[in-house]
C-alpha cells in the first residue's frame, strides 16, 4: 500500500537520531506521500538536524520548547503561512529530571515531578490546542507512550507522567471530538532510543519482554511503531479516538510467564 497520507501536511516532533520512533515515523509519513516538518529545540537541535539529512525530502525544523507558549504560537503561525492547516501531529515529547528516574520514586521533590509531567503529559494539551485552529475535520494526533497500567522498574515518575498522558489524551478526544479531531496513543514496546539510554533499569525490561511477547520483540527496530502512527495519521480509522494502541509484540495482553 502507498500513498496513504498523499497530500497531508504532518508536524512531527521528537526526532533525535535515526533509533528515534519519531524518525521512523517521519521517514514512513514521507513514504506514504505527506510533507513533514520536525521541531527541535536546544542543544537536542543539532542532532535532529544532522538525522533530518537523512530524511528525502529533506524537512525543514521550527524551534518549538512545548514548555513555552510562544514557541507553540510561533509554530501554528509559521505552519498557518507554510501550509494553511494541519493534517497531522506526531507527539514524541517525554522528560524526567534524573533524580526522578532511577529507583528515586520515595525521594524525587516536586520541582521534578512538575517538570516530568508537564513535559510528557501536560505538553500533549499544550501542543494540540496550540494548532487546532488549523486543524480539520479528519485531523489526527497521535502521541507515543509507554503503556502505564503497572509500575515498571526504575521508570517512576516517568510511569507517572504517562499515566497523565493517556488520561490527558482522552480528555483531548474528548472535547475534541465535535471537531472532527482524533486523538490517540500508540503504546509501544521498549526501544533502544537515544531516551531509553538515559533510564537505569532500561535493560532489565527489556530483557523480559524478549522472553513473554508471543511474536516477540526487536529493541533496535522502531519501524512497527512507526507504521502503526502512520496508519493512525491516515483517514483509515476514522472513528478511533481517545484510543491506546499496543505495538509491544503482544506483551501486554500476557500474564507473568513462571519459571
Amino acid at each position: 500500500m502507498s500513498g496513504l497520507l498523499e497530500g497531508k501536511k504532518v508536524l512531527v516532533t521528537g526526532v533525535l537520531d535515526r533509533r528515534s520512533i519519531a524518525y521512523s515515523a517521519a521517514r514512513l509519513a514521507a513514504e506514504q506521500g505527506a510533507e513533514v516538518v520536525l521541531s527541535s529545540f536546544g542543544r537536542a537541535r543539532s542532532l535532529t538536524e544532522r538525522t533530518a539529512r537523512k530524511l528525502d525530502p529533506q524537512p525543514p525544523i521550527l524551534e518549538l520548547d512545548v514548555n513555552k507558549p510562544e514557541d507553540i504560537e510561533a509554530v501554528a503561525a509559521d505552519l498557518k503561512e507554510r501550509w494553511g492547516q494541519v493534517h497531522g501531529v506526531v507527539h514524541a515529547i517525554a522528560f524526567a529530571p534524573e533524580d526522578a528516574l532511577g529507583g528515586n520514586f520515595l525521594t524525587a521533590e516536586w520541582p521534578s515531578v512538575a517538570t516530568a509531567v508537564q513535559t510528557s503529559a501536560y505538553s500533549l494539551k499544550a501542543l494540540t490546542v496550540g494548532l487546532s485552529d488549523l486543524m480539520k475535520p479528519g485531523a489526527s494526533v497521535v502521541g507515543l507512550d509507554f503503556d502505564a497500567r503497572v509500575a515498571w522498574p526504575s521508570y517512576d515518575w516517568m510511569g507517572v507522567a504517562k499515566a497523565a498522558l493517556e488520561s490527558t489524551s482522552r480528555y483531548l478526544a474528548r472535547d475534541l471530538g465535535e471537531k472532527g479531531i482524533r486523538v490517540n496513543l500508540v503504546s509501544a514496546g521498549p526501544v533502544k532510543t537515544l531516551a531509553a539510554k538515559g533510564i537505569s533499569g532500561f535493560e532489565e525490561i527489556e530483557g523480559e519482554w524478549g522472553r513473554q511477547a508471543p511474536l516477540g520483540w526487536e529493541t533496535t527496530n522502531p519501524e512497527p511503531v512507526g507504521r502503526a502512527v502512520v496508519s493512525l495519521l491516515s483517514d483509515w480509522w476514522p472513528a478511533t479516538t481517545g484510543e491506546l494502541i499496543h505495538v509491544d509484540g503482544g506483551y501486554h495482553a500476557m500474564g507473568t510467564k513462571i519459571r
